[in-house]
């Protein structure tokens, strides 16, 4: 599943992420002669030339990027003459029946695809998509790509595709108010909450720090923090750890915002991420967890000029909790006609100079750390979620399963069980690793 994105301003939000770069240059010519392709399609053809089909997704302004990605598509068309590129930006929203729908139908299949990246293991297991494993480790710029990116293409020990962008969360905090309270930026988890109810306590009228009974993302780094982790294995081996004791202690932590010491339970349970940002940026909130693709509608909000961002404080001053690295991949289909093609355009399109380009067109964060380094320092407002990408990120299982465990709302349903005191912590968690366990096991 996608992350929210956002654009720099002026440029709008859309639902991803990805990693940003300065302009790298002489990036064509290392991705021009692709590596002998590892495996052959399930066609049993590799064409040299045609027409290859590319499914990108849409964005809510889509003109930047369809620019960026025009100029790499024009590229490849000069380096294989004789071949043409058949383009087309679908919606995100109906992103699962387009891509499932072409795995069963080869023949209007395209060849190469933009996914969500908590779409890989589902994606793999429908072989829809091929195998690149030896494609991309022999491609020059793949030893740069973040590990947390790379693990996003990976399942069980194969790479099935190449990482586009990526987005990660962070701490969005109201400088006039903490100006005005004489409060201390928090360096703890302790200290996050605490300072947001003695916000709560000076101005009833504001959220200390808004969070949401359906914000799975911004509750995640609260049970990494305190050592706790979703499941544990790989594949169709999965096994749900969200009731071990130490992710109940991250639970704790995260339901015991709810409450009319901050956010109360009634508004606050059933918010999403989307809904906890705009609280923050229509200034009902003192802070939130948010993305760089948040930065653009919290400009366009009323605390434009009054808040700045630091990465979500750990259990000890100094650390950086753990954030979940969203973002989006590009894949070659398996059933392609053109698979040596498709994986030289894949490449250019996930190459540093386009995702450099991306970021300057899109805001999209890149995957190749040494690009986003470049990109933090020429935008400040990166910094704190580079930071907090090297600081070490996490992703979600890479099984089959992660999809309807995710849509059928398994944590939301566990936090706002404790939330509305229906069930304790052990009682909701254990529930949610039961359906988590069912899901794995028939996803085996």
């Amino acid at each position: 599943m996608p992350l929210a994105r956002t654009a720099r301003t002026p440029r709008p939000p859309r639902t991803a992420v990805s990693l940003a770069a300065l302009a790298v240059a002489a990036v064509l010519a290392a991705t021009a002669c692709a590596p002998q392709s590892s495996g052959n399609s399930s066609s049993g053809k590799d064409e040299k030339s045609g027409t290859l089909r590319v499914w990108l997704f849409q964005e809510v302004n889509n003109k930047p990027k369809q620019q960026v990605v025009d100029e790499t598509v024009a590229a490849f068309r000069k380096a294989h003459k004789g071949t043409e590129v058949d383009l087309e930006y679908i919606p995100v929203e109906t992103r699962a029946q387009r891509i499932k729908a072409a795995f069963n139908d080869p023949k209007s299949a395209p060849d190469v695809i933009e996914y969500g990246n908590t779409d890989t293991a589902g994606y793999v297991k429908d072989g829809g998509l091929a195998d690149v494993t030896q494609d991309f480790t022999g491609w020059s710029e793949s030893k740069d790509t973040d590990p947390t990116a790379k693990q996003s293409v990976t399942v069980d020990g194969r790479i099935y595709g190449a990482p586009y962008f990526v987005g990660v969360r962070a701490l969005y905090y109201r400088t006039d108010i903490f100006k005005d309270l004489g409060l201390e930026v928090p360096r703890t988890q302790a200290e996050l909450i605490a300072t947001a109810k003695r916000i709560r306590a000076a101005k009833p009228d504001l959220y200390g720090l808004a969070v949401g009974g359906a914000y799975t993302y911004g509750a995640m780094p609260f049970i990494w923090s305190h050592g706790g982790e979703l499941a544990q294995g790989k594949g169709g081996s999965y096994s749900a750890t969200i009731d071990s004791a130490a992710a109940q202690k991250g639970i704790e932590a995260y339901t015991s915002l709810f409450g009319d010491d901050n956010c109360p339970a009634a508004k606050c349970a059933g918010m999403g991420g989307n809904d906890t940002v705009t609280a923050f940026a229509s200034g009902k909130a003192a802070m939130a967890i948010g993305g760089d693709f948040s930065h653009q509608a919290i400009e366009a909000g009323k605390v434009k000029g009054a808040y700045a961002v630091v990465p979500l404080p750990g259990l000890k001053s100094g650390d950086i909790a753990p954030a979940f690295a969203g973002g989006n991949n590009l894949g070659v289909l398996k059933s392609t006609t053109h698979r040596t093609l498709a994986v030289d355009l894949m490449k250019r399109l996930a190459s540093k100079k386009t995702q450099s380009e991306l970021f300057d067109a899109m805001g999209f964060l890149p995957t190749f750390s040494d690009v986003r380094e470049q990109v933090a320092a020429k935008e400040p407002f990166v910094k704190p979620f580079v930071r907090t990408l090297a600081a070490g990120a996490k992703f979600v299982p890479a099984s089959p399963a992660w999809a309807g465990i995710d849509s059928s709302l398994v944590l939301p349903t566990m936090f706002q069980q404790v939330i509305s005191g229906k069930k304790d912590v052990a009682a909701a968690s254990e529930e949610a690793a039961k359906k988590m366990n069912d899901a794995f096991s028939s996803a085996g």
